[in-house]
């Protein structure tokens, strides 16, 4: 069990800077979670090129996991990963189901958490600036990632829960502007915080221009080589590299935005079930793809040289 002090934080905040993977959560053929599969997805990761990976994310379904269900996706990233990776453990829901959630990321060997916007209807700013600390206080040890979806949420709030959370040192970005994201970090502090763009590849160019050092990716589980030359020409200011990748992959994408993104994470698992990988089962309020939009996974499959 890693002990992480304050020392130590800006290490983990430098790491933050890449690609933060989203492994998705295999399912068999009962519609249980697949433990065997996923240890072999999460490898596929590292071996990759992958080293941040963050279980019981949205991609990960964690709105449709069970409690026990989420601990054990966890558990198994946390040994696979061994020294191989760092860990980003997804938490959320009520405050007490959180913080239990996040103790066990630390009894497990995450060294950080990444807690998912609240989903109460009514939220407060000082209700929010509160969930986020007392989820923070329970781990102390742990770095703490911020999921802001929200484009009501302030740089002023976040500077204020960092001053009540020292351990909170990175915000997960995905409000689907460029120029709120640049506002709000630099009155939240530029330099306090690891900013990463939390909207996958196609925004990551826009939220790299105007500071984001990382950024989130589903699609890494399929393609890894893609997403990370994506990183590392965003990294090395090149942008034209940086578009290439984003031409090569606009459809992929776009197709797992359709309907709201309703095929965000079946579009994932279908992909990956093409490849053999794991089946492409997904739990309610997602849908499997219809037989045509199979049909344009396999074809870009086929243009990215994977099948």
């Amino acid at each position: 069990m890693p002990v992480t002090t304050a020392s130590s934080f800006d290490e983990l905040k430098r790491r933050l800077s890449g690609v933060v993977a989203i492994p998705v959560t295999p399912f068999d053929a009962d519609g249980a979670v697949d433990p065997e599969t996923y240890a072999k997805l999460v490898d596929r990761l590292l071996t990759g090129g992958v080293d941040v990976v963050t279980p019981n994310g949205n991609t990960g379904e964690f709105y449709a996991l069970e409690e026990a269900e989420a601990r054990h996706c966890l558990e198994v990233t946390v040994k696979t990963g061994a020294g191989r990776a760092t860990v980003v453990a997804g938490v959320g829901h009520d405050v007490a189901t959180a913080i239990r959630a996040a103790r066990h990321a630390h009894e497990t060997g995450a060294e950080l958490i990444m807690i998912h916007q609240p989903v109460h209807p009514y939220v407060s700013a000082d209700g929010w600036v509160e969930y986020h600390r007392a989820i923070a206080a329970s781990v102390p040890e742990l770095g703490v990632v911020l999921y802001v979806r929200d484009p009501a949420i302030e740089g002023e709030r976040l500077a204020r829960l960092g001053d009540a959370a020292p351990n909170v040192i990175g915000v997960k970005y995905a409000v689907p502007d460029p120029v709120r994201f640049a506002s709000v970090a630099r009155d939240a502090g530029f330099d306090r915080f690891a900013w990463i763009a939390g909207l996958a590849e196609l925004s990551a160019p826009g939220y790299f221009a105007v500071g984001a050092t990382g950024f989130t990716s589903g699609l890494v589980n399929v393609a890894p080589s893609i997403s990370l030359e994506m990183f590392r020409s965003l990294r090395d200011g090149d942008f034209r590299g940086a578009m290439a990748c984003w031409e090569r992959i606009r459809p992929f994408e776009e197709l797992r935005a359709a309907d709201r993104n309703a095929n965000n994470v079946s579009v994932v698992k279908e992909a990956l079930a093409q490849l053999g990988s794991c089946r492409a089962d997904v739990r309610p309020p997602s849908r499997p793809l219809t037989g045509a939009e199979r049909d344009r996974v396999g074809v870009l499959l086929g243009k990215w040289g994977l099948r």
